[in-house]
């Protein structure tokens, strides 16, 4: 885009500049959402490589890396889902994310790490991200671009359970086998505060594929979006979440709604079609101190979901079991200003 900066318009033809520059860049924007929207539908539904978590509109940074940043607080967020809890060696995962802004340099941090157990496979990742905010719009929506470099490790034992034997069979392996990779992640975010949010991220950009064991993780795109109605004034906000996800041969969709009162407590349903129905509770607490030199904000989230499983599985295992935790603060000091003057000249 050529600037404008240099040039001399009338104070009308400015302002019409700038508004159709924005509508530009929010039309863009739709067009983006659109089109990946078109092409997750357009697939069948299915499980994702990627973990999957019921609360993951508690923290957009886990598939987005463009949304670091988007809250004045410094959050450090925690995730843990028993997966189809019955099962035998049924998946667990473990993710821990941090993000915030940088202070010092333009832009906003994320690291993230996480375990994921699946019968003999153990997977561990961790992420370094960055994030750059774009000049607001007049409306106040922000747009942020993000990229982050993650270290991908995956094992498999030999535990094997089969119904007949396995051990002449070359495409399983008979030692235990270990291997990692670098790949990349791209994102694209935008939201208002407390009004709503849109994204759309890749992961796995790059595909590195794991050489000792000949297996390639696939990219995965996801578009994101959500919007907060109220219904009481701030007293009590119905908040619609919507996430779908796909490597363009298999697809997932997760739709969700729940209602925030007095901005404590909350309660909502998720829904997964072919999948699960997930009932979710959750609590926060925020504490706020100001003076005239310190300004102290910390707040403490809690929730707990319940996939209810309507997949075939539900003949094997009752359901998933989901919990997230979440610290985030702010901490600011105003240093005061002495102010000395010559008694002479008062």
């Amino acid at each position: 885009m050529i600037s404008d900066k240099f040039r001399t318009f009338p104070h009308s033809v400015k302002a019409e500049t700038c508004e159709n520059l924005e509508n530009q860049r929010v039309n863009m924007i739709r067009t983006y959402i659109s089109t990946l929207l078109l092409v997750v539908f357009a697939s069948s539904m299915s499980a994702q490589q990627d973990p999957q978590f019921t609360q993951w509109y508690m923290d957009h940074v886990v598939s987005n890396i463009a949304a670091a940043g988007h809250s004045d607080l410094t959050n450090i967020n925690g995730f843990y889902r028993n997966q189809w809890n019955g099962l035998d060696k049924s998946p667990v995962t473990s993710l821990l994310n941090v993000d915030g802004k940088i202070g010092f340099i333009p832009g906003s941090f994320g690291i993230q790490f996480y375990q994921d157990e699946l019968g003999q496979e153990n997977n561990t990742m961790m992420k370094l991200g960055y994030a750059y905010t774009l000049s607001p719009f007049s409306s106040g929506t922000v747009m942020s671009l993000g990229m982050s470099v993650s270290y991908f490790s995956k094992s498999f034992g030999t535990e094997w359970i089969a119904t007949d034997g396995w051990e002449n069979d070359p495409a399983i392996p008979q030692d235990d086998k270990t291997s990692s990779a670098v790949d990349l992640d791209l994102g694209i975010y935008i939201s208002k505060p407390k009004t709503f949010y849109a994204g759309l991220s890749m992961t796995h950009l790059a595909e590195t594929e794991f050489s000792e064991m000949s297996i390639k993780p696939v990219r995965h795109l996801y578009a994101m979006g959500g919007y907060n109605y109220p219904l009481d004034g701030d007293a009590l906000v119905l908040r619609t979440n919507i996430l779908a996800k796909t490597d363009l041969n298999a697809s997932a969709i997760d739709m969700g709604a729940n209602v925030l009162y007095n901005e404590m407590i909350w309660a909502g349903v998720s829904w997964r079609p072919g999948d699960a129905i997930a009932p979710i509770v959750g609590f926060q607490y925020s504490m706020i101190n100001k003076d005239a030199t310190n300004h102290k904000e910390q707040l403490f989230r809690l929730g707990y979901s319940f996939d209810m499983t309507t997949s075939e599985l539900q003949s094997y295992s009752s359901g998933s079991h989901e919990v997230f935790l979440s610290y985030s603060f702010k901490f600011e000091s105003t240093p005061i200003l002495n102010r000395y003057a010559n008694p002479r000249v008062l």
